[in-house]
């Protein structure tokens, strides 16, 4: 391992670990990614993993254009699969509700993005799965669905390390080494890892390695239960990814009628310790969100529940990413707070974030907006739907 590396990673969930392949990509001599346990064994391995560019605002739909060109592409640049699939997504949302989101789709067709508004006959017409009760219509992407989030970030880190890349699992970044005012490095269990610059993707645990080097980070960890089901034989269900805004849950498909399911916004969010959460799911969630896709879904009912978890979402002040350096501190970089968006635009994000590093330009002007700074201007974003929808 160099003595002084360029640039070091800490966390290899999605972020970290495209953050460090762009990186190398890019001409980084000496890269080190540093990740306490297992690649993905934080939110990036327990995401849903939907795939999808229906964001409120230009910027973070140009970032998840970006991002679901690059899975376009990725198991062939990667070499491995990362399970992509292009099967479609829905957003459903309320039928007194509408005028945002043709708003939203209005704006995204501009910048590229390949979506389309569907009113109720056409949703009916489309989707035999679906009680159209309370729907005046909904958008759809052809190219949103799913990747799995395991293979996605193996495949990074393994192209990473073919591409000359230090890859250092199991190996926890104990604390940011911080010297008249510039971050120098990290401190493992062996001593000290000396950077020109750090990148500090660590999600639900940033801020403590953030705060430590009194470098502020605002930021909460808020518990996500996540369920596993599986639909019976003979029934239409859904091929898509759906979030159901009207009912408040998000879907997936898994295969073999299997489907990740969880609840979306609006709902109560559980503020928690990310070194000590209940990592199991209420029991009440459980009743609370089978009945919630048994209603929209009417072929999921009696639908058998085949695993449930809970993990982190690490939320921002705005719930829009930090990414990028600060004006107040040099040797330091933010790629964290994710916000429950992490796993679908991480991709763009490390793409422009090693650009920003590599050469001083961003990918587009407003790119720069995702630094921190603007919580210590007083300058968060502002989008048109609440919580993590975007």
């Amino acid at each position: 391992m160099p003595q002084v590396h360029d640039v070091v990673v800490v966390g290899a969930g999605i972020s970290g670990a495209a953050t460090a392949y762009y990186l190398k990509k890019a001409g980084v001599k000496n890269v080190a990614l540093f990740e306490r346990d297992a690649a993905g064994s934080g939110g990036t391995g327990k995401s849903a993993a939907i795939v999808r560019q229906h964001y409120s605002t230009t910027l973070m739909a140009r970032v998840a254009l970006e991002s679901v060109n690059i899975f376009r592409d990725l198991s062939a640049e990667l070499g491995a699969d990362v399970g992509y699939a292009p099967v479609g997504y829905v957003f459903l949302p309320p039928s007194d509700s509408i005028e945002i989101p043709r708003h939203v789709v209005e704006i995204q067709r501009k910048l590229g993005v390949e979506t389309e508004w569907l009113s109720s006959e056409e949703l009916a017409k489309r989707f035999d799965w679906l009680n159209m009760e309370g729907l005046a219509g909904g958008v759809y992407e052809s190219r949103g669905g799913y990747a799995d989030p395991l293979r996605s970030v193996d495949a990074y880190v393994a192209a990473f390390q073919r591409s000359g890349g230090h890859y250092h699992g199991r190996e926890a970044c104990r604390a940011l080494v911080r010297e008249n005012g510039k971050v120098a490095g990290i401190r493992i269990d062996a001593g000290i890892v000396s950077a020109g610059l750090v990148v500090n993707a660590a999600g639900p645990w940033a801020p403590f390695l953030a705060n430590n080097a009194a470098i502020p980070l605002q930021m909460r960890a808020v518990r996500e239960q996540d369920t596993i089901w599986e639909g019976k034989p003979g029934r239409p269900l859904p091929a898509m990814s759906v979030s159901a805004g009207v009912d408040a849950f998000y879907m997936r498909p898994m295969g073999d009628r299997r489907y990740v399911i969880g609840r979306g916004f609006p709902k109560d969010y559980e503020d928690v310790d990310p070194y000590n959460f209940k990592v199991t799911v209420d029991d009440d969630f459980v009743t609370d969100i089978s009945e919630r896709f048994e209603r929209r879904i009417p072929g999921m009912a009696g639908a058998r529940l085949i695993h449930s978890y809970a993990a982190l979402y690490d939320v921002s002040a705005d719930w829009y990413p930090y990414v990028g350096p600060r004006a107040d501190v040099t040797g330091y970089c933010d790629f964290n707070g994710g916000s429950g968006h992490g796993f679908k635009i991480a991709p763009g994000l490390a793409h422009g974030l090693a650009t920003w590093i590599v050469s001083g330009r961003m990918p587009f002007e407003e790119f720069q907006r995702l630094s921190y700074d603007r919580i210590l201007e007083h300058r968060p974003i502002q989008q048109s739907y609440g919580g993590n929808r975007g």
